[in-house]
């Protein structure tokens, strides 16, 4: 048998997901895209699992789709009718972004290598990106006379403005991480020597918060960007309601109260 396309491993209450073509850069295929939304359909449904890490397997963290593919690739063919990319975001991409905007459970990115096209917006629909200094980021999709998908459109301009936006789906410049982090894409990036140290850490951490609460956190924020303020303040105050009423904020009070850490355990 092959070997996963997606390498799955629990460490406590973390899920580590690891994209596994490095030969390929971890880029996109058909198989690949129904592991890891399985996958990540298995972290959810697992109580045991209270944050998921998403790496990528040798040099790189994911080249975006494989142009190699059927689906995708152009058929030269005298005559032969042209792929429907539509269909294959509305069929893969769409379905992943979606998982991943609606986990249980917080989801952190550790990006090593190159991160492109639909691998870079990939880690920018996970919760947190944590970033080797040597990474890199490519909106690479006008290179082959596409716009960005995997969430690109709606993503990158609430990430960094319109102007950056464009100029990075535009001009399809490789991004350093560090210029990254600069100019807001992303949460932090590291040495390269000690990424997957701190994204373990990182995601044991978010583990050990409440994490019902984070994940209210993450749909608050995003449902809210398109909220004048008086709803947002609606907003936050029917999911306020509802996480007052949970065990996690009794626990997190009597915590502070006896000056002792906190043990949360909703999901």
């Amino acid at each position: 048998m092959s070997e996963p396309l997606i390498l799955s491993s629990q460490s406590g209450a973390v899920r580590l997901l690891t994209l596994n073509r490095p030969a390929a850069l971890n880029s996109f295929t058909s198989a690949m895209h129904a592991q890891l939304l399985a996958a990540l359909d298995d972290a959810a449904g697992d109580a045991a699992v209270r944050c998921v890490l998403l790496t990528g397997a040798g040099r790189g963290f994911c080249a975006g789709q494989d142009l190699a593919d059927p689906m995708v690739a152009p058929d030269l063919a005298p005559g032969a009718s042209p792929k429907d990319l539509g269909q294959v975001i509305t069929r893969f991409y769409k379905p992943l972004v979606l998982r991943l905007r609606s986990m249980p459970v917080p989801v952190l990115a550790a990006v090593n290598g190159v991160a492109a096209g639909a691998g870079a917006n990939l880690a920018l629909n996970c919760d947190l990106v944590l970033a080797a200094r040597s990474a890199s980021f490519i909106q690479a999709f006008s290179k082959i006379g596409l716009m960005p998908d995997t969430g690109g459109t709606w993503l990158l301009p609430r990430l960094v403005g319109r102007g950056r936006a464009l100029g990075l789906a535009l001009l399809a410049d490789k991004l350093g991480a560090e210029e990254a982090e600069r100019i807001g894409l992303f949460w932090k990036c590291v040495d390269d020597a000690a990424l997957a140290g701190d994204a373990l850490a990182l995601a044991q951490r978010l583990a050990a918060l409440p994490v019902k609460a984070l994940v209210a956190t993450r749909q608050a924020i995003d449902d809210a960007q398109l909220l004048s303020l008086e709803d947002a303040l609606d907003l936050e105050a029917r999911v306020q309601r509802t996480l007052g009423q949970a065990q996690d904020y009794q626990e997190g009070v009597a915590a502070f109260a006896a000056r002792r850490a906190p043990q949360f355990t909703d999901r």
